[in-house]
């Protein structure tokens, strides 16, 4: 083999190489920083990874809402199947209220309680979170209902 070959067949590992580590490195960055979404079903067989940022949205239960101390508090929601129980500390939005659609960041800790850092409420009458609509429908109620 030239020498010339031999630099050409270099240069070619060296972009390949270096094409496979920043794909590797883009994979692992956004491993780590995806939210995935559960149902409160989902939450309800265990599914949800425990410590690791997630979504979990559904219909507020009436009459679940038990304020604590401050800022604190908890809520049911549903998704006419099953339900979970959301605990935040924080400011919730304006449009929160029972018998709609939200959606909460946050994580399932240790003992199984689901902690939101952030709840989304949706923002008009006929809007739904299309991941609570789905799952609603899979539950078996047409339309939300």
């Amino acid at each position: 083999m030239n020498p010339k070959r031999k630099q050409r067949l270099f240069i070619i590992l060296g972009i390949v190489t270096g094409v496979s580590i920043a794909a590797a490195m883009i994979g692992v960055a956004l491993k780590e920083n995806i939210n995935l979404f559960f149902t409160p079903s989902q939450m309800a067989a265990g599914e949800a990874p425990v410590g690791k940022s997630i979504r979990v949205g559904g219909l507020v239960v009436e009459g679940s809402v038990n304020r604590g101390d401050g800022l604190t508090l908890s809520f049911d929601v549903t998704d006419k199947a099953e339900k979970t129980t959301i605990y935040f500390d924080g400011i919730l939005p304006d449009l929160f209220r029972e018998g709609q659609g939200i959606i909460a960041l946050g994580k399932v800790e240790d003992n199984g309680r689901f902690v939101a850092e952030e709840v989304l409420a949706k923002h008009d009458e006929e809007y739904m979170p299309p991941e609570v609509k789905d799952a609603i429908e899979k539950a078996g109620h047409p339309k939300g209902v």
